[in-house]
């Protein structure tokens, strides 16, 4: 398994960002206005994230007194960084989309001053996620010999 590039997650939020900015200026006029803090669940996936980078970084670089971690709960945590990155990349994509479309014209509706703040929580929570699943993906690496022996 190779580790997340960043043209990886690059390729996802262009994708990502130009379907939705087509989807919401075919549709904006028909949708609901977005909830304030729709994108707070990215948060929340990010705090997860974070604290299992936290709680793995120590066990997996064998300090004392921490349990050494299996390598399939290592492979696993992978696993969640990898996808949690990737909805990241592609959330910020779709909300950077958005705001792409209600920016210039929130002057113009009420509706799109209200999704502008929805769209800037779901860019900044979107970031978040992308950087806490780098972060534990990041941690989850093997950690170099210091004996230099293997």
């Amino acid at each position: 398994m190779r580790f997340t590039k960043p043209r990886d997650l690059a390729a996802a939020a262009l994708v990502a960002g130009l379907l939705a900015h087509l989807l919401v200026r075919l549709s904006y006029s028909t949708l609901p206005p977005l909830p304030t803090f729709a994108g707070f669940t990215l948060l929340v996936i990010a705090a997860g994230n974070l604290w299992l980078a936290v709680s793995l970084r120590a066990r997996i670089l064998r300090k004392p007194g921490a349990r050494p971690v299996e390598p399939l709960t290592a492979a696993r945590a992978v696993a969640l960084a990898k996808a949690s990155s990737l909805l990241g990349a592609i959330m910020l994509g779709a909300w950077a989309g958005l705001l792409l479309h209600v920016v210039p014209v929130r002057g113009e509706f009420a509706a799109a001053d209200h999704d502008t703040v929805s769209g800037i929580v779901g860019v900044v929570c979107s970031a978040l996620l992308i950087g806490a699943a780098l972060w534990l993906e990041h941690c989850c690496r093997t950690p170099t010999d210091p004996r230099g022996d293997g």
